[in-house]
């Protein structure tokens, strides 16, 4: 079986580094993604319509918001799936009984992570704050803020860890992060816009509706943060401990 697996992956990689020969070449002007008339449109309009030095999180997060609404969506699922299936069936009361970790913390190792993890979630925050002016956003300061807990888990153990961040609490927090995303698309629609439209949250701002979309970004960036912290989290917690939700790596 393996041998097969081997083969098939082996073709598989073949034919996509054949494949890769039809790629435009790095930084060509005429490649399709630079000469099309949506880039252009893009590149000419971002920082009129909505304030966003970064045309990147502009992008995401306003002109294509439902498709990483939908993102959003599809990794709380993920993580629930994981854990849902990890953590029950009926070999559940088996597995409980294995890989009993008897693991005394390293005094350099934990003291190093109580001086960096701080940093490292105030550095999340910054990526996460600033992703619609520089590179970040999201995403990225969601993956580093879940992170820093699975630092703790690896330096002291994943009940410590839990204590912190507890699993039933991840996924509230993942779930409101899909509330405040949503939640600005309804209230765009309550004030006389379609879904998502920022632009009419100018109504119950004190800013222009380019500004309005601004702040709304930001907004809607937070909600992915949240959820992508709480999912990083409960995945490394349910698929190191198959789904026992003690002892773990």
């Amino acid at each position: 079986m393996k041998r097969l697996a081997f083969v098939f992956v082996l073709l598989i990689g073949l034919l996509l580094a054949w494949a890769a020969r039809d790629f435009p070449t790095w930084g060509d002007p005429e490649a399709p993604a630079s000469s099309s008339p949506v880039s252009s449109h893009f590149i000419a309009n971002t920082g009129i319509d909505t304030e966003v030095p970064n045309m990147v999180t502009a992008v995401l997060a306003d002109y294509r918001g439902f498709d990483t609404m939908l993102e959003t969506v599809v990794v709380f699922i993920a993580g629930l799936a994981v854990y849902s299936i990890l953590g029950g069936g009926p070999n559940r009361r088996s597995r409980d009984r294995e890989l009993v970790v008897d693991f005394e913390p390293d005094l350099i190792v934990t003291n190093t992570v109580r001086l960096i993890v701080p940093v490292i979630q105030i550095f999340a925050l910054y990526v996460l704050a600033h992703g619609h002016v520089s590179p970040g956003g999201g995403f990225q300061g969601g993956v580093a803020m879940g992170a820093s807990f699975i630092l703790v888990a690896l330096a002291w153990n994943l009940k410590t860890a839990l204590i912190r961040f507890p699993i039933d609490r991840c996924f509230m927090v993942a779930a409101l992060g899909i509330v405040i995303y949503g939640g600005i698309g309804l209230l765009s629609m309550l004030l006389g816009g379609e879904f998502l439209d920022y632009a009419h949250l100018s109504k119950v701002l004190p800013v222009s509706p380019e500004m309005a979309r601004y702040h709304a970004m930001l907004g809607v960036e937070i909600g992915v943060g949240f959820t992508v912290t709480a999912i990083i989290f409960a995945l490394y917690a349910s698929l190191s401990t198959d789904g026992r939700m003690r002892d773990g790596l």
